[in-house]
């Protein structure tokens, strides 16, 4: 007799968790049948652990019945004796809805999660057989047709990282809604599950086409993506592996770039290379999710042939025998904050000391790069130099660490993007965002 939900999900939690289990964890719980089912898994396995239970749901704003979906958990919550919380987020119609979303969500929940470190997610067995699809589709390579990890750390703002938690990966849809009906558990089906227009509904009518005609099975297509994400493991250690071979020293004043030897790169296997150039263009840019294959494959060739170019808000070039990445000027030529003790300013560096008021930072540009010391050759080139962070008083130039110009109280901090100074080997190993 095969294992029931509940004993899976408690598996899955010491996997996750154990042995030592925190004092509470925290679910994201829409109100469809994925998270509500998740929710009672995580109140009956309560009774067991002793853990406390804190919920959360995101309103985002573009359905008129979220706001009463949002109402409904917390309704449910009441009745189990659990926290609940709903957070809410309007669109600025900036860049792609379903990205800002997501980016949105985590970071909304990380601002509310507080002490609590680990966050319950309830993606299934058939999200993963979708989203194989849905990359399939867009010709992804082996970590982009990986399976989402069951545990996995993200840095959505300035603190201690949180834990992202999926007790529900082995566990399919219909089984979950299954277990709810049993226990007359309530959930509400979101109208958009249905819609053609969305990428991943697409993908679900077509799994279900080939589970009907007895081509392949979710469960197929599932296991699949878990392989590939034992293969992903592998390769990014060897990526990391290479990358503490060929990285060459960063200067103080090139803090945020990233640079290795040409040679020692272009010896390495391709798929090797790329992962490295994907690597390094995230973790420059600070974006979560990598580059498309295609222009991926096409700035590598550039490179190689001994050109270069821009990809991902980066540019990457050849400098006397060594490879760098830097910040693309285009992507903050435009970007300007007032000038205050923890001003931030894209997304990777913080001003530390007060300084005197009527200051801005932005990049440095060209016009700074014209108020350099002329008998003293700046440490890092103009290319380079020009997307670095600057202070200005008006148009003069008061302090920039890319030129040695400093001025008294101006401390910039490189945040890695919220990573903490996490170094690049350690951040190949981790791996892109999945799912």
């Amino acid at each position: 007799m095969g294992s029931t939900l509940d004993q899976r999900f408690a598996e899955a939690m010491g996997a996750a968790l154990g042995p030592e289990f925190p004092e509470s964890i925290a679910l994201a719980v829409s109100g469809g049948g994925d998270s509500m089912a998740m929710l009672t898994l995580a109140h009956n396995w309560t009774h067991v652990w002793g853990v406390r239970l804190r919920v959360v749901t995101v309103d985002h704003g573009l359905r008129p019945e979220a706001a009463a979906e949002a109402e409904m958990v917390a309704e449910t919550c009441a009745e189990l004796g659990w926290e609940h919380a709903t957070l809410r987020w309007h669109w600025d119609g900036q860049g792609n809805l379903m990205d800002a979303a997501r980016r949105a969500r985590l970071s909304l929940i990380d601002d509310w999660r507080g002490e609590t470190r680990d966050v319950l997610l309830a993606h299934t067995a058939d999200d993963v057989a979708e989203s194989f699809v849905m990359r399939l589709a867009r010709g992804a390579g082996v970590e982009g047709l990986s399976a989402m990890r069951p545990v996995r750390e993200v840095h959505a703002g300035q603190g201690a990282p949180m834990r992202l938690v999926r007790p529900c990966l082995s566990m399919r849809r219909d089984e979950l809604r299954h277990y709810l009906r049993v226990l007359q558990g309530q959930w509400v089906d979101d109208p958009s599950n249905d819609d053609e227009g969305y990428e991943r509904v697409r993908a679900r009518k077509l799994v279900a086409r080939l589970e009907a005609e007895g081509t392949l099975t979710g469960p197929d297509l599932s296991a699949a993506a878990m392989r590939m994400a034992r293969a992903a493991e592998a390769l990014r250690a060897r990526a990391a592996q290479v990358w503490n071979e060929i990285a060459a020293p960063l200067p103080f004043q090139r803090r945020g770039e990233l640079l290795c030897d040409q040679s020692g790169f272009q010896r390495v296997e391709r798929d090797t290379q790329l992962r490295l150039l994907s690597a390094a263009l995230r973790h420059v840019s600070g974006t979560q999710y990598p580059p498309r294959e295609a222009p991926l494959e096409a700035l590598l060739d550039r490179l190689l042939g001994g050109g270069g170019g821009t990809l991902h808000g980066c540019e990457a070039r050849i400098e006397r025998g060594r490879i760098a990445v830097f910040r693309e000027f285009a992507a903050v030529r435009d970007l300007t904050v007032p000038a205050a003790e923890g001003a931030l300013w894209d997304g990777r560096w913080r001003l530390m000391r007060s300084v005197p008021s009527g200051l801005t930072l932005r990049a440095l540009g060209e016009d700074g790069w014209a108020q350099r010391d002329r008998e003293t050759e700046p440490p890092v080139p103009f290319h380079a130099a020009r997307s670095a962070p600057a202070l200005f008083d008006g148009a003069w130039l008061v302090a920039c660490d890319a030129l040695l110009r400093s001025a008294e109280g101006a401390h910039f901090d490189h945040l890695a993007f919220g990573r903490g100074h996490l170094d690049f080997a350690a951040f190949l190993k981790s791996g892109p965002a999945s799912g």
